[in-house]
Parts: C-alpha cells; structure tokens; sequence
C-alpha cells in the first residue's frame, strides 16, 4: 500500500463514503415526492429512510469482523459494487416495497464504508500525518449531512426523486475501478483466519436493528405507549446486554469490545457521543426552526444549514495542521467551547431573525466541529495497535451513528414536550381579566379590521392562539438547544482523560 500516493488512496475511500453518508438524509426532503410517485402513506414512506438505517447499523459493528474473514480489499469492493447497484435499483422501484427491499440492501453495502475508510486511510498515512488522515475522512462524515437534504431538496425540484440514487452510479464505479487498481490489504490481513462467532453475530444483529427502528419510529408511536415499541425495546436491551457478556468472554469476537480498556479511546467515544448527539439534533432542529416559525420552504432552509458544512470543509485541513504543532488536547477543547457558543447563539433566536443570523449560527458550529473532529478521531486511535484498527473504527463508527440517531429521537421527543408544557402554561394567562391579555385582543382586533375590515371575537381569539402556539414552539427550541449547550460543557473535562500522540515514539510508530 505505501507504493501507491496516499492522496489517491485517500480519493478512492473518501468518494464513495460522502456518498453513503449523503444518502442517509438526502430522501428525506424527498420523502412526499416519493410518496406521492409510488402510492404510498406517510407512515409507509418513511421505511424507505428507517430501512436503510437499520441495515446500516446492522453492518458497522461487523465490518471489522468481515473485513478480516473475506479480507479488506474484496469486502471494500463487494460494499461498493452492492451500494452502486442497489442505488440504481432504488431509482428504478416502481413500487413502495421494492424500494424498501433495495434500501435494505443499499444500508448492507453502505455500512462498511466508514469504518473500512477510515481504517485504510490510517494505513496509508504516517501516524505523523494522522491528523490530516482525519480531516480528509471527516469530510465525508461531518459536511455529508448538511449536504444531503440540500442536494436532494435541489435534485427532486428540477429533475426527480430518482436521480438521487442515479448520481451515485457513476462515482460508484469510478471509485470500484480506483480501489482495483490501487486498494491492497495489509500483510497481516492476509495471514488471519477467522472463526464464525454465531451467537454474537446473531445478537448483535437483532440488537442493533431492534433499537434502530424503536429510535426511528419512538417519537411517532408515542414512544412506549406502543406496544410495537416497547416489545422491540425489550429485545433490543436483552439481546444487546447479551451480547456484552458473550463478546466479552469469546475468544475471536465479532466485536472486541476490550478496546474500551484503552482509557483514550474510551473517552474520545463519550466526546464524540455527546458531539455528534448535539449536532445531529441541530440539524434536526434549526430547519424545523426556520420553516415552521419562520416561513422559509424546504431549499431556503437548507441553504440556511449549508454555510455550515462549508466552514467544516474549510476548517478541518487547518485543524489537521494545528494538531502537528500544537497539543491536540487544546485544540479539542477549544473545538468544544466554540461548538456549545454556537449552540448557545441559538438560545437567543426569537420570531424576529434574519437569514444571516441562522447561518453565522451555524458557521459557528462548523468551524467547531471541525476543531473538535479532526483531533478527537486522531486521539482515539493513536494508541490502538494497526492489527486492531478495523475493530476499533467499526466501534468508532457504530456509536457515531447511535449517538446520532439518539439525537434526533430525543430531541424531538423534547421538541414536542416542551411545546405542550409551555402551551399549557401560556393557555393560563388568557384570563379575560388579565390586562396584557385585554391588551392583546385590543391589537389583534386592529390588525384584523386594517386587513379585513370586521374583527369578530372569534377571530380575533383566532389570532390570539396562533400567537400562543408561536411562543409555545420558540420556547420548545429555546429549550432544546440549552439542553444540548449543558451536554456540551459538561463534556470538556472529558478531554483531559485523553493522551497526546507521540508520533516521534518508536513504539507508536510500530504501530
């Protein structure tokens, strides 16, 4: 692998994972279109957007298990000829549920692709130069979900739903050719030959995928309300538990989960929880933001998010270069203090912003994010010895994707929460008696005879409890982005616990 120009290495995993990354958000601003082509309700046509999530997390934790037992090279391959034919299957669906069954195959090839990337991009670059390893790989995984929806959003307006999946051919085979040509396992892959750990295999499976939909689908059954719900969180919690003890004592595990004896990696993994928790959730959060209470349609709220990833792609080369100068540890933790300002900028929107707010809100956090990425991923494996380098990105990955997936079900449970806990609490001051209340309908009754020439009672009540409903949801999102600037703060003492690379130690270099 060393004879071949790291840079092209680097080109030919990364193509390929921004791909994949796109593609867990890009349907879902297509989601109505789809729904509309193919027939279909809105709750059928979000198991287009959970389908390929579960087969997604299914994979991630296997991928360093199936990259030793079929060798790297050949899986990396097999993933991406699987997701680029798939993705042209999914174009091609004509019906609801062969679009399912083809996300369901999409998630199987696209799952290995972050781990399997970042593990080979390790390879290829000097620990020295691990730092710029990951800014290169964060790319894809941090600019790919501010780009999705915005990409689908544009791509579905002017063409339709199915070239979302259709753009994905061409890369796909030119990255298939690149690998080929340029991708080789490692000696020491080559030489490792693996036992099928079926019982750890089979729990890990039904575990993951269990608690993928229950994240998936929580908040619009009610949560445990549901008795779907709530039986798919029970197998998911036995199995997983399980899994823990059976992993622990196997002697070749699907998932060797004795890298969390590593006091680094460990906490680089709670860091990047919590981050990618609040992100996540941000994302979630400020279009809903910004088209609910602000008017704006799906593209201009997109458009909204973007400065954001492009803050990312700029800062994450720079962030590369300062951790070959400075002590990565300071450049985290600044990472994090810029993240939770951004945040806490979001704290003070009010009814009344502009666009250029939201996005120098968001540019905040890009630049952030970026600062907390790069030095947080080089940290996490500079310790972790190159045999067990698949293991511990699958690891990395796997909770990655989780703790996403944990941010945006949670916060838009407490979305939904705080709108009705304020909405209560406000609906007590509408007291005909209340003087700020006769002051209200007073206005309101002059807004609606300037604009309609009668103001009746109703009406102008009307007007009143759409009023209320406004604040209600501005204080829900107020209220959401605290919680996520608290989580933030509290996690940067987490950032002494790491350890500096030492690329010049002879020891980590025979790593």
């Amino acid at each position: 692998m060393n004879k071949v120009n790291k840079w092209i290495i680097a080109l030919a995993v990364i193509m390929p994972t921004l791909l994949e990354v796109i593609d867990t958000s890009v349907v879902n601003v297509s989601l109505d279109h789809i729904r509309g082509s193919l027939s279909a309700g809105i709750d059928e046509a979000t198991w287009t957007i959970t389908a390929y999530l579960v087969s997604n997390a299914i994979i991630i934790p296997l991928t360093g298990w199936l990259s030793r037992f079929f060798g790297r090279k050949r899986y990396l391959l097999f993933s991406v000829m699987l997701f680029t034919l798939s993705s042209f299957m999914c174009g091609s669906a004509r019906t609801l549920s062969a679009l399912v069954f083809f996300r369901i195959v999409q998630g199987i090839g696209g799952g290995a692709l972050q781990p399997l990337s970042q593990a080979i991009l390790f390879e290829a670059f000097p620990p020295a130069e691990y730092g710029m390893a990951m800014a290169i790989f964060g790319i894809g995984v941090m600019v790919g979900p501010i780009v999705g929806p915005v990409l689908g959003g544009w791509i579905t307006d002017n063409w339709s739903w199915n070239w979302i999946f259709y753009i994905n051919i061409p890369i796909g085979i030119i990255s298939v050719i690149m690998i080929m040509l340029f991708i080789q396992d490692p000696p020491y892959l080559k030489k490792i030959k693996e036992r099928i750990d079926y019982w750890g295999l089979a729990l890990i499976v039904v575990g993951i995928g269990c608690l993928q939909v229950v994240l998936d689908k929580g908040q619009r059954e009610d949560w445990f309300s549901s008795a779907f719900i709530l039986r798919l969180a029970v197998i998911s919690i036995i199995c997983l538990t399980t899994f823990i003890f059976v992993e622990l004592k196997s002697r070749e595990p699907i998932l060797n989960l004795r890298e969390f004896k590593d006091v680094s990696f460990s906490s680089a993994n709670v860091i990047q929880c919590v981050t990618f928790f609040v992100l996540f959730g941000c994302i979630l959060l400020l279009p809903l933001f910004v088209q609910q209470l602000m008017g704006y349609n799906a593209f201009l709220s997109g458009l909204a998010l973007a400065p954001g990833g492009i803050a990312t792609l700029f800062i994450m080369p720079i962030a590369g270069k300062l951790i070959q100068k400075f002590n990565p540890k300071g450049v985290l933790a600044i990472g994090l203090i810029i993240t939770a300002y951004s945040v806490f900028i979001m704290t003070r929107f009010n009814l009344y912003i502009d666009f250029q707010t939201v996005a120098l809100s968001r540019i905040i956090m890009g630049v952030g994010m970026g600062l907390v990425f790069v030095p947080l991923a080089t940290m996490a494996f500079s310790t972790i010895k190159k045999e067990e380098m698949g293991n511990a990105t699958s690891i990395f990955s796997l909770l990655r994707n989780i703790a996403g997936s944990f941010g945006v079900a949670i916060m838009t449970t407490l979305l939904a929460r705080r709108a009705q806990f304020h909405q209560f609490r406000f609906s007590e001051g509408l007291n005909p008696f209340d003087y700020n209340y006769q002051m209200g309908m007073h206005k309101a009754a002059e807004v609606l005879f300037a604009k309609t020439g009668q103001a009746t009672n109703a009406s102008v009540n009307g007007v009143i409890y759409q009023e209320l409903l406004k604040q209600s949801n501005l204080f829900a999102f107020t209220d959401a982005f605290y919680f996520s600037t608290v989580m933030l703060v509290c996690i940067i003492p987490v950032v002494l616990l790491l350890k500096r690379p030492k690329h010049g130690d002879a020891a980590v270099m025979a790593h």
